[in-house]
This record gives C-alpha cells, structure tokens and sequence, in this order.
C-alpha cells in the first residue's frame, strides 16, 4: 500500500544546473594496480634468471611474498579512514575494498607459504612437511613471519562472512586490530629474509616509505585527529527521545559544530563513554541537519549496542569520529530525485530530504516501513513535505500483514518517469538488494543509484 501527502510550498528550492562531483575511484585502483606493477617489476629486475623446478617455484614464492606485502600495506591504508577516500568513494565502497584486498592478501600468503616450501623442497631433495618445519624453525627471523601469517590467517577466517555473522561486533572488532601487528611482524621478516631486499638499498628504502607512509596515515588519521576532535568540541549527550517503537533519537551537544563541516547524508562513528558501550564504536547516521551546537542521530535496536543507546544518561561524554560517507547531494545527476529509504535508512535521507534543492514536484521521498507505527520521523517529514512542496509516499504492509514487494511496475506506476530521476538508497540489506534490482527493471542507470551499507 502507497499513500501520499504533499502541499504547495511558499518558496521554490532550485536544483544546481551542476551537483555531481566525479568519483576519484577509477584513478585510485589505476594507482593500486600501478604498484603491483612496480612490485613484479622489482622481482624482474633482481632476477637473472629461472632455472629448473626448484628455481621457478622460489620464483613464484617470492613473486607472490612480494604481493602479498603490498597489499598488507594497501589494507594499511584502506584502514585508516581517511576523510577524502571515505567521503569521495564512500565507506561501504572502501569497506568492500578491504575486505577484497584482505582475500587477496590471504590467498597470496598461502601461495607463499606453499610455493617456497615446495620450491626448497624440491632444491634440498626432501620432503615438504620436513622443509616446511626446517624453514620455519630454523631460518632466523622466521618465527616473526610465522606468528604474523598465523594472525592474518585467523583475521581472515572471521572475516569471512558466514563467521562475522555470528559474531558480536565488538569481538570481531578487536579481533580485527590484530592485523596491524601481523603486518608489523611481516615487514620485518620480508626485509630480514626477502632476497629483493637483501642487498638492495633502493628497494628496502621504497619499502620503508610505503610502510612508514601507511603507518603515518593511521596515526594521524585514526588517533590524532579523533583526539583533536573531541578535545576542541566536547561532545555530551543532550537528550535521548523515543521516536518509534524501538526507535530513538539521541541529541549531542557541542562546541563549535559548525567547524566539522559535516553534511546532510554523511555519518560519524560514535563511541559513548559509559559501562557497556565504551568499548566499541558504531556508524550512525545524521538525522537532522547540523547545528553550530547540537547534533542528532536516530537508532533503531538492533543489537546489544543500538538497544543499550537509548538508556544513555544526559551529560554523559561522547568520542566521535567523522564526518564520513559519499551519500550526499554531490553524487547527484539529475534534476529530479527520488529518496527511497527503509526502516532507519530515512536518517541520512530525512536530512537530504530538507536539503536537496528542488522545485515543485522534483523531489519524492518513499519510506518503507511494516506499519504506519514504525514510521519514524513522520511528523518531521510530513512538515518539511509541505514546506516544500515535495512527495511524500509510504509503502506500509497489507493490513493483515502481507508485505508489498517493491517492483518495477509499482514504481513506475508510483512515478512514470522514474527512469529520470537520480535515486538515493538506504535502508536493510534485504531491501536495498530488492530495490535496487527493482530500480535497475525500472530503467534507472546504476550510475543513477546512488546507496551506502553499514553492515560490517
């Protein structure tokens, strides 16, 4: 079921004849793709030659060590949340990116692994369990490489989806930090042992700076700049006010607010120092525009974290970092939009919804919801509609509970010209999968598609 309110707005929004700003993501992987490139072009040039089984599988070993450590230091620096990545690719982009990469450097440590031990192997004229044992035991620096392999390989295993999903997010969180002292105890072993480094000043210094350069990017960016953050604006809890069955919004006061430049559709990493939720933090989203003194975040309860928001006490001291996400209006393309959130995803796009310039008609905004209770935000929706003149649309369940699926010809029946408009997307895995698929039948672009996940 679809329902509509909208009213003629006293004053007209005019959409920029220019909004979108290009995705720096192509020149980006260009640039990732570069240094494997360099990097196989440093084995080439300190190998004279291959020669026989045992030489092609050390080659090979080296080849995929080589890469393997390049891409430690390209997780390195995805990790690090740096604002321009976050904000230009968007952070569930960079977040596919990591877990990508961390496949790659997984499969390439094991290719590694397997490849040398076979390759000594073949040149001792012994056996692979006897060699493998040998190398690890014997060889110096060796229990260095070994240790940090075993912890990348148990960060990968929890990794993988079907694990992450049974885990707490704070155990696979810390669990996941890890990774940074498998890496530390990696470079060291490939610059001990590394037969492309022994001897080879340039080399080790290249390497030195793509460390120390990955390094340098989380500390700055994950430490320093966090501290400076919160120290400057002193965030504290406000209020915390029920929105919707389970849903509640939490308002943060501040010092300064205004200085962050945090814009409508973006999040921040929110970290509240009180028993229970101090350990770890979680992305929620913006749900008002931002004031000089007061922010505002909207939670559903979800998980332990999310239902232990709402009993936050006033005063108490909130970490943030942040401002972070590429879900804002300059990703937009077209004069018209459409805004089609589900459950919490109105968040970021309640505050795009007030912001977005639109004349008359342009702008529709579509919530999907179980009922009309669980709509949150409604009254504040409803007012900026009229002000606006904009569509507002509600997709509720059947009164018996039979839920409406989202189809291309219910969207095109609910806006004809669908296929125009530029749409953001948020909302539950399960519905953004659906919608988008269902958006894309509809004739819209994927370019036109814009959406970011939070699902870790």
């Amino acid at each position: 079921m679809v329902t509509a309110t909208h009213s003629p707005p006293p004053t007209s929004h005019r959409a920029p004849a220019v909004a979108h700003r290009r995705s720096p993501a192509a020149p980006l992987l260009a640039a990732a793709w570069a240094g494997g490139l360099a990097v196989l072009g440093l084995w080439w040039a300190d190998t004279a030659s291959v020669v026989g089984t045992a030489g092609w599988l050390n080659g090979a070993g080296r080849i995929t060590g080589l890469l393997c450590g390049y891409m430690c230091a390209l997780l390195v620096v995805l990790m690090a949340r740096i604002p321009w990545l976050e904000r230009g690719v968007g952070s569930d982009r960079t977040a596919r990116w990591h877990a990508s990469a961390g496949r790659w450097t997984v499969g390439l440590l094991l290719a590694h692994m397997v490849l040398i031990t076979l390759g000594y192997a073949a040149q001792a004229h012994d056996n692979a369990v006897r060699e493998f044992l040998t190398i690890t035991l014997d060889l110096p620096e060796m229990l260095k490489g070994t240790l940090g392999a075993a912890i990348l390989l148990t960060v990968g295993f929890v990794s993988a989806r079907a694990v992450r999903r049974r885990m707490r997010y704070e155990t696979w969180y810390y669990l996941h930090l890890l990774t940074y002292a498998a890496i530390f105890l990696a470079f060291w072993h490939q610059l001990a042992l590394g037969a492309d480094f022994v001897g080879n000043a340039a080399a080790r210094s290249a390497w030195y700076a793509l460390y120390v350069g990955a390094a340098a990017l989380v500390l700055w960016f994950r430490v320093l700049v966090p501290v400076r953050l919160n120290l400057r604006h002193r965030l504290r809890v406000e209020v915390v006010v029920p929105e919707a069955p389970g849903v509640h919004s939490v308002w943060v006061r501040g010092r300064h607010l205004d200085e962050l430049g945090a814009r409508p559709g973006q999040f921040f990493r929110w970290r509240f120092l009180t028993q229970g939720l101090w350990a770890a933090s979680h992305p929620y989203s913006l749900s008002a525009v931002p004031r000089p003194d007061l922010l505002r975040i909207t939670v559903k309860s979800l998980g332990d974290h999310s239902a232990a928001v709402p009993t936050v006490a006033r005063g108490t001291r909130v970490w943030a970092e942040g401002p972070y996400g590429a879900l804002t209006a300059d990703r937009r393309r077209r004069r018209k939009v459409l805004l089609l959130a589900g459950g919490t995803g109105i968040t970021p796009l309640r505050t795009l919804f007030e912001t977005l310039p639109a004349e008359p008609g342009d702008l529709t905004l579509l919530y999907r919801a179980r009922s009309a209770e669980e709509l949150a935000l409604r009254r504040e929706l409803k007012a900026i509609a009229d002000r606006r003149g904009a569509r507002l649309l509600y997709a509720l369940n059947a009164p018996d509970g039979t839920r409406t699926p989202l189809t291309a010809d219910r969207l095109r029946a609910t806006l004809p010209d669908i296929a125009e408009h530029d749409v953001f997307l948020c909302g539950p895995r399960e519905l953004s999968v659906a919608a988008y698929d269902a958006l894309r039948a509809a004739g819209v672009p994927a370019s036109r598609i814009h959406h970011e996940s939070f699902e870790f």
